[in-house]
């Protein structure tokens, strides 16, 4: 068939060698505008059809019928064939045969045949012997070495094993990576609960006093001193907590009651309170206690103005203390005044957490002045031996170039454990937890474990026992 619509083979033509009128034209040449040519032109468009289905009844004019083929003007049962089927008209009624019964070849099947797309006849499937199998399925190598043979098509990602039988795909995971998300979380918190109580970090040779100081606020003093003090408890260290903040948020952080009446550190500063006597032990945290602060240790730095000694009335409580202590955490309030000073004197290490932002960095040069005129003239022990990174957001540069900055400044004193932006750290006091307890499989958990481990590896000085 042409673009033209017609088709190859010539017309059929009537006496005299014109076309005949019921010549069987395309159906796309009734369009409007089409042209034959001249001499296969119709004299007359033929009138629409009004009736579409075909009458067999009434004869029609010369010609054939359009459909069949047959002569239109034959009346019925005058022989030839049926307009549809092709079975001559005059033969007798067959009676209807069975469905089991063979159909003649030139009859269609009027039942309708389902079609399949893409149908592809059964295939058949035979057994191959072993020897075939063998065969096939083994390693075209090349002969006198190992190697898989230099014709082999490379497969996309996958690697050859060093076994040329076998395929390793570059995307295989790893034992640790196979596990779910969720198992992976709950292996986490587990390691970080510890539930069965034993010693897993390495405990010191002597009590670490250690002040948690930063002049800026918001920079996650607080939070630091709370989980550290509690990722060490959990792993059999005793912690001491001595929260020197006026506003008590250490000792929220831990659940421990500090409403107006109950015994703080404003007491052991004063008036001289045992620190024993001050103490409270953390619910749900063994060896851990902490000793509060209420509102009233807000007035406390005008009242040590005039007391003997003001400098040093912690560092004598603490000393006092009878107990013996791993690590005592010191929780600084956002300010250099008396009660910093304080715990400057009272402390061996200073603890400085430092926000990846500028202006923790602004205000770390003042600090570092202060800490070395109290090594100078007060507390000559003093070093500054561990700097932690808070709140670091690896979405942007700047949190990076404070890192690098930092990093560069202090060297070996940098903890490698940066401790991320992570709600969970700033729901849990809301629960009267920390982060350790409240979502123990969550990153900052995680963060906060890990510079737990890395500060209790670095003041290590006996190994670890079980059960101690």
């Amino acid at each position: 068939m042409h673009d033209d619509g017609s088709y190859d083979d010539p017309p059929v033509t009537g006496p005299g060698g014109r076309s005949s009128a019921a010549d069987p034209v395309s159906r796309e040449t009734d369009q409007q505008g089409w042209s034959r040519g001249a001499e296969f032109r119709d004299p007359a468009p033929r009138p629409a059809d009004p009736d579409p289905v075909v009458r067999h009844d009434v004869p029609s004019g010369g010609g054939l019928h359009p459909v069949s083929g047959v002569p239109a003007n034959l009346p019925p049962g005058a022989g030839g064939a049926q307009p549809m089927s092709g079975v001559p008209a005059n033969l007798p009624p067959l009676r209807e045969a069975p469905e089991s019964a063979a159909r003649p070849a030139n009859v269609a099947d009027p039942r309708p045949v389902p079609v399949q797309r893409n149908a592809a006849p059964p295939a058949r499937f035979e057994p191959l012997p072993a020897s075939d199998v063998a065969q096939q399925s083994a390693p075209q190598a090349v002969p006198g070495s190992d190697a898989v043979a230099a014709d082999t098509p490379p497969v996309d990602g996958y690697e050859l094993d060093a076994n040329p039988s076998t395929y390793v795909s570059r995307e295989t995971p790893t034992r640790e990576e196979d596990d779910p998300p969720l198992a992976m979380e709950a292996m986490r918190a587990v390691h970080i609960l510890n539930p069965s109580g034993e010693v897993t970090m390495p405990r010191p040779e002597r009590t670490r006093v250690m002040c948690v100081a930063n002049q800026k606020g918001g920079v996650g003093k607080t939070t630091t001193t709370v989980n550290l003090a509690v990722a060490l408890a959990l792993h059999g260290n005793r912690v001491l907590v001595v929260d020197l903040d006026p506003q008590g948020n250490a000792s929220t952080g831990l659940n421990v009651p500090h409403h107006t009446g109950v015994p703080d550190v404003y007491d052991c500063l004063i008036d001289s309170v045992p620190l024993e006597e001050v103490a409270q032990a953390v619910e749900g945290i063994p060896n851990l206690w902490c000793v509060p602060a209420t509102i009233d240790l807000a007035g406390a730095e005008i009242e040590l103005v005039s007391v003997v000694a003001r400098e040093s009335r912690l560092a004598r409580a603490i000393a006092a203390y009878p107990g013996q202590f791993d690590y005592v955490f010191i929780d600084c309030p956002p300010s250099l005044g008396l009660l910093t000073v304080n715990a400057l004197v009272a402390a061996q290490e200073v603890l400085i957490p430092i926000q990846c932002e500028y202006y923790a960095l602004e205000g770390l040069n003042q600090l570092i002045n202060n800490i070395n005129l109290v090594r100078q003239h007060l507390n000559p022990k003093l070093e500054v031996s561990t700097i932690l990174l808070t709140m670091y957001d690896r979405r942007t540069r700047l949190a990076d170039a404070v890192e690098q900055d930092v990093r560069n400044h202090f060297g070996d004193k940098v903890l490698e454990a940066v401790i991320p932006r992570n709600v969970r750290v700033s729901e849990a006091p809301s629960y009267g937890q920390s982060v350790m307890t409240y979502d123990p499989g969550s990153r900052g958990a995680t963060s906060y474990f890990e510079a737990a481990q890395e500060i209790a590896d670095r003041g290590a000085k006996e190994p670890v026992s079980r059960n101690a």
